[in-house]
């Protein structure tokens, strides 16, 4: 991948675009982590593509693309969010039945619906995207005992939730 960070650095768009390819989907998870609808997470990652290309050549180390890349698609994620709560009447708020009717949502995502927003961000970090702590602390910036915590909380909502509703005594 550092071959392809040093190419496009130099202007190489076809080095570019395969550096994209080549994380599409590990975007995509990061950004349906912090999103609910696909096309919020398309906007976020159209967005990233954006900023990325514009500004490589700013990147220091060619071997920390991914993470630079990623910061930037939580950014977006961020922003976009922010616009959501500013601009959406709180009449206008789905149900979440509702939601769940509308569009699909991947069982990971059903699964920690009823987890705060910051909460399921954490958990598609560090489930999905198989990040450790400190770089989801760095990323979200935040404390590693505070994403610890987090998970923490977030693994016994889940399981009060299931033990209520699926897995009698299961554990996460």
């Amino acid at each position: 991948m550092e071959l392809l960070v040093k190419k496009a650095k130099r202007g190489d768009a076809e080095a570019f675009i395969a550096l994209m390819e080549e994380n599409k989907q590990s975007m995509y998870k990061v950004a349906r982590g912090f999103l609910r609808s696909e096309e919020d997470a398309a906007d976020a990652m159209a967005e990233t593509v954006l900023n990325c290309y514009e500004k490589i050549g700013l990147l220091k180390q060619d071997a920390y693309f991914k993470t630079w890349m990623i910061r930037i698609l939580i950014n977006n994620c961020k922003d976009i969010l922010q616009s959501q709560k500013r601009q959406m009447p709180a009449g206008d708020i789905p149900e979440r039945e509702e939601e769940r009717s509308r569009s699909e949502i991947p069982e990971f995502q059903e699964l920690i619906e009823p987890l705060k927003e910051q909460d399921r961000s954490i958990f598609t970090l560090y489930y999905v995207y198989g990040m450790k702590v400190r770089e989801i602390a760095s990323y979200m910036e935040m404390k590693e005992s505070t994403v610890l915590s987090r998970l923490k909380r977030g693994r016994d909502t889940l399981r009060d939730e299931m033990s209520g509703s699926r897995m009698k005594g299961g554990r996460l």
